[in-house]
């Protein structure tokens, strides 16, 4: 078997605050194996993101972290900063969610990857900047050399998005975490940044951690899927495990609030309610509240991830009930 690329296990963060700690994560645990692509899809905070952020060791100092991060058998939460600063941006690198604020508005698109690429290599500023305009016109910049020279404002949002992950490919990382890459593009550009993506993939092999909140995406993208909610990962399994075999009331219910060309109603159908306080969670499973499952012993226990299938988990107390039909049984 090949061993996991990146394996995170029982990972908890907390951000203390005046009213408490707000729990970001809570006992989390997946791997990743080199080469694949695992989506994290969930509502907004639902921990998708912190997740990705404590894996890039780019949270606040005061936050509480418990777990492992290990990274080719590394354990990224023992390194020291330097340690880490060698690893970030060379063996993990990260595409952020608005590359506008990401991006720094008073240098040159080509010079801040160029930056990016000296810091971990022994290389000439010409050789660099060569290497920048490549990786431009890799990742579909049109004019690479004209385009390298310009600021961060003069590019479309889409524009922005390629610069991003042209930087995040520079050093050529064994994964690259993409978190929202294409949120508040318009649809064509969305396709065009994730072939982009997937072309990327294909030239350098590596793995890749897509965060989403866009299942559609996630659908000709990923090739396994974990849903997160209220902190928790509540389901995880293959593509058509999740989209086709889903044992998990909060998974149906996200996918049941997708709008389907070929449905025959008129209404969607949203999920009631809103999300819970990462605060002051309820007690019991978080997902009680807005779901039409629940029964007695949700409001008491929260449930286990258990195994449903090869390679297939889910987290209810009803996972049993669940048909592979949609259906639930009494």
């Amino acid at each position: 078997m090949t061993e996991p690329l990146l394996r995170v296990e029982h990972l908890a963060v907390g951000f203390p605050s005046k009213a408490g700690v707000v729990q970001a994560v809570t006992d989390v645990s997946f791997d990743v194996m080199p080469g694949e692509t695992l989506a994290v899809v969930g509502e907004s905070g639902s921990g998708k993101s912190v997740t990705a952020l404590t894996v890039m060791r780019l949270h606040p100092k005061a936050t509480r972290i418990s777990g492992s991060i290990m990274f080719q058998g590394r354990d990224l939460l023992a390194l020291g900063d330097d340690d880490m600063r060698a690893i970030r941006g060379n063996d993990v690198a990260m595409i952020f969610q608005d590359p506008m604020t990401a991006l720094n508005p008073v240098f040159s698109v080509g010079s801040q990857i160029v930056e990016s690429i000296r810091i971990h290599q022994q290389v000439t500023k010409q050789a660099a900047w060569e290497r920048a305009v490549d990786l431009l016109a890799l990742v579909g910049v049109p004019e690479p050399k004209r385009r390298a020279a310009q600021y961060p404002h003069e590019y479309s949002g889409g524009m922005r998005q390629r610069a991003m992950i042209a930087m995040a490919i520079a050093n050529e990382p064994k994964l690259l975490i993409a978190d929202e890459p294409t949120t508040a593009l318009d649809v064509t550009v969305q396709a065009q940044v994730m072939e982009v993506l997937h072309e990327v993939q294909q030239a350098t092999g590596s793995a890749m951690m897509l965060i989403t909140h866009d299942l559609g995406l996630v659908a000709g993208t990923a090739d396994r899927v974990q849903v997160m909610y209220a902190s928790r990962l509540v389901e995880t399994g293959g593509v058509d495990d999740i989209f086709y075999r889903s044992r998990n009331p909060y998974t149906r219910a996200l996918l049941d609030s997708i709008p389907d060309l070929h449905a025959t109603t008129d209404r969607l159908e949203p999920i009631p309610g809103n999300p819970p306080s990462l605060l002051r969670p309820p007690s019991g499973c978080p997902f009680r509240p807005r779901c039409q499952m629940a029964i007695d012993t949700c409001a008491t226990a929260v449930p286990e991830l258990v195994m449903v299938g090869e390679g297939h988990a889910s987290r209810c107390h009803r996972t049993a009930d669940i048909t592979l039909n949609a259906e639930v049984t009494s």
